[in-house]
């Protein structure tokens, strides 16, 4: 052949498999032009790359580091081959596209390489791929995600269309976004006037234009762009309640209006004071609306009147009638929600709802001591429940459990222990939903009075005349469910009074002090002979504490979970509702949780590292849900006591208590519970010294029904402590009185805690670049106190995963790490510092 046919077939050949080789790495990876152009075929440009990608963050350095012996020759084959031939991505550049795709690759990899890699290229792609993991796993990221929007603007560029699509998807996920960009922008405040993206971007969402994509208008596309638009701050509520899809044109309204006879006619007097409605005519315009066709009148009061004042009975109701509409109920008889259409505020409720939350803890910090603080915190609970149900929800379960707030028991909630704060916990009855924004609210169910048999209706009773304040008859009061039904919280809220009541801890105290003592009570004899039988035969139960008005949580907190909700459910009108379920919440005022937040992150992670490595620690991560830089929602850790409570309550030693819950020390449920509590502290004594948690007294450390003891508080962790004095330090603590549940030193449990905390730190620091990368994107811009010491705060912590020890020398530490801490001074001193200061034993 000749020699010009060789050199045209091998161009050919070449282009052929330059095209090949391009339309392969576009459909793999769908990589930005950008990216594409930037890579150079000529041996000049190429060693300019290499130098480059060695700068230019994680990304680009692993695709050099891991090529092959022979890819240089190869790509200069190709090269001589292929001039003229429009350019590909070099082969080298394929082994980071490999690790994108393949399975190992997963939201922690994609944060790493977000946060340190510098090409836009690259950062485009993992924005892009954010979209095919799962909602869960971006979650849990999501402080890291929004950190890095407020902190980093190549990021926040190429982040924003994920969010902006979360966001019109979730009104949860769009108020998780808003709270944390409000309370991550406080660290990035810049002395120009100009607003940040960050503030642009949670104004954006707070003014209601993310709906969803068949609800929006195509001109709309512009306001939700990255770039140019500073979108102006609007309050939800100031929103007309009308349609932008259901209003008709001008020419058609008096038509429609005049075909309708039975549309509701405003009064003269009250067209000139619509405003002055009494609460008595609230159900009334309820029940008036939802005869009105889809075509909303003409003088539709605004939400402004109701949103957040808790005295109309509809603070939380943003004035949606689409669920009453004739559409929705032929949805719902198909099965399929339906969607909101008359633009009323999405979500205002839930806003409204969080905000009254708040501003009740605000309103409990300025009282003087916990007797007040309880009886204020009945009263604000009543008045809340005027509004509900409504669409409003927790947000720390929203994500694993949609549901709707029905009730919340006033007499279960408690204030919690406090010196300077005023923190509650409360307990709410939902029913659970199929879509947040979609489904409708169960009805209000009201009960005006509380019903007594009467003594024609008692056959075969007995009547016992009880004298005043006797505690014998709350005990069958309380369980004789069919004697009456009552509505604590609509009591209260009628009679508008609050009494005062020696224990405030369960409804049925309240129930019994509420009536005339001098009233006969009437129990039914077949029901007396079966309780006294029950009493006879059942298991001896578990001592609780007795209510002590200097700690009311203490009682609240020792009741067994399942004999709460069984409590409750029997005593509520919403107990019979499908999909019931009662859940708790600890309203926090005047901390900044971000601290606590990031420690939930770290735990989670602890925890998924020694499941994946067969490693049985025991930790108990809590979720926390940050509102601002100052208060947030922190989920409550069920059937826990603390060990001051313990030590309080029971005046006995861990042991002892150990001995009371849990039977004989041979016994099978006390060797399991002893199992547990050296699990479950060998974790948390590796939590402790890795991320250096300090204020480790009994107030702060629980202990549950089944022998795990769990931390709490992470306020002081890292490079800060309690008045920056750095008093305790020890790795950790453990006093002798863990060790003596342990067995003693030298027992078996005792040795089997220190191989469990040697096989927790081997399995954690296989992973250390996980913790490494989730502590360092927080720390980007950030004012937190444990970052008071900047880069060497994440130094510190890396260096004590210890990656330079072997396995044998881990082991040396780990004792020597033990025996320190149980003979620590300052331990015994900070204890002893907490009982005299706060008295905390």
């Amino acid at each position: 052949m000749p020699t010009g046919d060789t050199e045209v077939k091998d161009q050919e050949d070449s282009k052929g498999v330059g095209d090949v080789l391009s339309e392969a790495n576009v459909a793999a990876m769908d990589m930005s032009k950008d990216l594409e152009t930037k890579v150079s075929v000529e041996e000049g440009d190429d060693e300019k790359k290499r130098s480059s990608s060695n700068t230019s963050g994680i990304g680009s350095s692993l695709g050099s580091e891991h090529s092959l012996p022979d890819d240089d020759q190869e790509d200069q084959t190709l090269q001589d081959k292929k001039e003229n031939v429009s350019p590909v991505i070099p082969k080298k550049q394929s082994w980071l596209l490999r690790l994108f795709e393949s399975t190992m690759f997963d939201s922690s990899m994609a944060m790493n390489y977000l946060f340190n890699s510098k090409e836009p290229g690259v950062l485009e792609y993992i924005a892009n791929k954010l979209f095919s993991f799962q909602d869960s796993e971006v979650d849990f990221y999501l402080p890291q995600l929004i950190n890095m929007y407020i902190m980093m603007h190549a990021v926040a560029e190429v982040i924003h269309p994920y969010l902006i699509a979360r966001c019109r998807n979730s009104v949860d996920f769009s108020l998780q976004c808003a709270w944390l960009l409000e309370a991550y922008s406080v660290d990035a405040n810049m002395p120009t006037k100009k607003k940040t993206h960050g503030t642009r971007l949670r104004n954006l969402i707070l003014s209601g234009e993310l709906v969803p994509k068949e609800l929006m208008r195509a001109s709309d596309d512009w306001k939700t762009s990255f770039k140019g638009h500073k979108f102006p701050t609007i309050n939800p509520s100031l929103r007309p309640v009308t349609s932008q899809f259901l209003t008709p044109r001008p020419h058609e309204f008096h038509t429609q209006i005049s075909a309708v006879g039975e549309l509701p006619l405003m009064s003269p007097a009250s067209k000139t004071k619509t405003h002055m409605r009494s609460r008595s005519d609230v159900s009334g315009l309820q029940q008036t609306v939802s005869r009105t066709t889809i075509f909303p009148p003409p003088p539709s009061p605004s939400p402004k009147l109701q949103l957040g004042d808790l005295t109309s009975g509809r603070a939380f109701d943003n004035n949606c009638q689409c669920q009453d509409s004739l559409s929705s109920a032929v949805n719902d008889l198909r099965g399929v929600s339906t969607a909101c259409v008359c633009n009323a505020p999405r979500l205002a409720p839930e806003q409204e709802f969080v905000k009254a939350l708040i501003g009740v803890g605000k309103r409990l910090g300025t009282l003087p001591d916990r007797e007040s603080k309880t009886q204020r915190l009945l009263a604000e609970l009543s008045m809340l429940n005027l509004n509900l149900p409504a669409r409003v929800w927790l947000p720390l379960y929203a994500r694993d459990f949609p549901h709707y707030v029905v009730r919340v028991p006033a007499q279960a909630a408690s204030v919690l222990n406090s010196k300077d704060k005023a923190p509650y916990i409360i307990y709410c009855e939902v029913v659970t939903v199929r879509s947040l924004s979609r489904s409708p609210v169960p009805a209000k169910i009201v009960n005006s009075l509380r019903h007594v048999k009467s003594e024609e209706q008692l056959p075969d009773t007995v009547t016992l005349s009880l004298p005043p304040n006797s505690n014998n008859s709350l005990s069958f009061s309380w369980e004789d469910g069919n004697c009456w039904s009552q509505d604590d919280d609509e009591i209260s809220a009628q009679y508008q009074t609050i009494r005062k009541m020696k224990d405030r801890d369960t409804i049925s105290q309240m129930s019994c002090e509420s009536t005339d003592s001098r009233e006969p009570v009437f129990i039914q004899a077949v029901d007396i002979r079966r309780r006294l039988s029950e009493s006879i035969n059942a298991p001896k139960a578990k001592s609780g504490f007795k209510r002590d008005p200097e700690d009311p949580s203490a009682s609240v907190l020792k009741e067994p979970w399942q004999d709460k909700v069984d409590r409750i459910k029997d005593s509520s009108p919403y107990g019979h509702l499908p999909g019931w379920q009662l859940m708790s919440v600890i309203v926090k005022c005047g901390d900044d949780l971000r601290q606590e937040l990031l420690a939930y992150q770290y735990l989670s992670l602890l925890k998924s590292v020694w499941k994946e490595e067969r490693v049985p620690l025991y930790v108990r991560p809590y979720k926390i849900q940050v509102l601002s830089n100052d208060c947030g929602f922190i989920e409550p850790i069920l059937n826990t006591v603390s060990l001051h409570q313990v030590k309080k309550h029971s005046r006995m030693s861990l042991l002892d208590y150990f001995l009371q819950e849990f039977g004989q020390i041979n016994s099978e449920e006390f060797l399991t519970a002893q199992r547990n509590f050296v699990q479950s502290c060998a974790a948390y004594c590796i939590v402790s010294y890795l991320i250096q948690v300090k204020d480790r007294h009994n107030g702060n450390i629980l202990l549950d029904n089944e022998g795990h003891i769990i931390h709490i508080d992470y306020g002081f962790i890292l490079s800060c402590s309690p008045k920056n004095l750095g008093f305790e330090n020890s790795p950790f603590k453990l006093t002798p009185e863990f060790v003596e549940v342990m067995g003693g030193p030298g027992g078996d449990m005792f040795e089997y805690f220190k191989i469990l905390i040697l096989q927790g730190l081997v399995a954690a620091r296989k992973h250390q670049d996980k913790f490494t990368s989730l502590v360092d994107i927080i720390r980007a811009g950030s004012q937190l106190p444990c970052f008071s010491n900047s880069s060497s705060t994440v130094q510190a912590m890396k260096g004590r995963f210890h990656l330079n020890l072997t396995e044998e020398q881990l082991h040396s530490l780990v004792d020597t790490m033990v025996d320190q801490s149980i003979h620590s001074l300052t331990t015994k001193l900070y204890d002893n510092f907490q009982y005299f200061t706060n008295g905390i034993l």
